[in-house]
């Protein structure tokens, strides 16, 4: 279920974070901001594409509402309240 090379890379990063940040040294910040990227769910396999909804074309998604396009807001209309007959 583990990608086996995930489990030593999360164990150095747990390892680099029990440093306080005041110790760290910049080859040790460098290492540590290159395992976040790399482990950010966005980089993981099977990731869905940037731009990509989850329920685009994904078995079992919810149907998009109101059937619009991607990419386009539904508009509401709004309607111009009439004057009640006074002066302003």
């Amino acid at each position: 279920m583990n990608n086996p090379e995930q489990n030593p890379l999360r164990h150095r990063m747990r390892e680099l974070l029990a440093i306080p940040e005041q110790r760290r040294t910049d080859a040790q910040w460098d290492e540590l901001i290159e395992l976040e990227i790399l482990l950010a769910p966005g980089n993981r396999e099977g990731a869905p594409l940037p731009g990509q909804r989850r329920n685009d074309n994904a078995p079992g998604g919810q149907p998009k509402p109101h059937g619009g396009s991607p990419g386009k807001k539904a508009s509401r209309k709004f309607h111009k309240r009439s004057s009640r007959g006074g002066a302003r």
